[in-house]
């Protein structure tokens, strides 16, 4: 009788971690997962801060490659980017972008701010059409630096920012945004208002050391994870984005 009374009391523990657990997505970047408690939080929308040169379509692309081999279908999203010297840029890293987009794996669109703005008067538009036919599960959108430059107030961008983020969680898929701003410096006034609507904030440093520059990664802050407060060395090899194993005991000096 004891015996099957901890056999019940063991099932009932087991069903209750399950109900508690959070649903993580892992990125695909190499030791950045057990930084935060094993991936980004299922649909959950997260902010990739960083200036130019840090690493944050790479890191970006490779989120959604991970993705595909799940099984899952992905869309980017860019503002800046031509897609044929994009696609040969990931090529580097051997992701046939091409290949995948022909499986129907992958989209690749090119986008406007404006047709963004348009997007959220219109409540979703030809974004939500594609996210809901083709299934999307996880999306980047590179970057938002741009469609913040359409609103000339602080509340215009902060309400257009809530607009978005609750399209993209309306969306129930896994969001990436970059944000094209040099996290050593000031911030400016629309990235604050960014902080408090995203899920997650990760910063990218490339900062000078002696002769040259390094690349750091820095988990700013992630909503419901117990995720690590020290800075790690990032590094990009012929495999993508790969993040030391060891966190970085110096200072960062630009």
């Amino acid at each position: 009788m004891k015996k099957k009374r901890a056999k019940i009391k063991k099932r009932k523990t087991i069903k209750s971690k399950k109900i508690s657990g959070v649903e993580r997505v892992s990125t695909g970047v190499e030791n950045f997962d057990k930084l935060i408690e094993r991936g980004f939080e299922k649909n959950s929308t997260n902010l990739i801060v960083g200036g130019s040169g840090s690493g944050k379509s790479i890191f970006s692309v490779q989120f959604l490659i991970e993705g595909i081999k799940k099984g899952e279908n992905c869309l980017y999203v860019t503002f800046e980017e031509k897609k044929e010297e994009f696609y040969n840029n990931m090529l580097n890293f051997g992701w046939d972008l091409a290949e995948l987009e022909k499986q129907g794996k992958f989209i690749f669109l090119e986008y406007t701010p404006e047709k963004v703005k348009t997007m959220l008067e219109e409540g979703g538009g030809s974004i939500e059409s594609i996210v809901l036919t083709k299934k999307i599960k996880r999306m980047v959108i590179d970057s938002i630096t741009s469609f913040e430059l359409l609103f000339e107030q602080d509340i215009e961008k902060r309400e257009a920012a809530l607009e978005l983020f609750s399209m993209l969680r309306k969306w129930n898929c896994t969001s990436l945004l970059t944000y094209e701003e040099n996290p050593s410096g000031d911030k400016k006034v629309s990235a604050r208002t960014l902080e408090f609507e995203v899920d997650s904030i990760i910063l990218l440093y490339f900062i000078r050391e002696k002769k040259e520059r390094e690349r750091y990664i820095e988990v700013l802050k992630m909503r419901g994870t117990k995720h690590s407060l020290k800075i790690y060395p990032l590094h990009i090899e012929k495999k993508g984005v790969v993040i030391g194993k060891k966190p970085f005991t110096g200072k960062l000096e630009d």
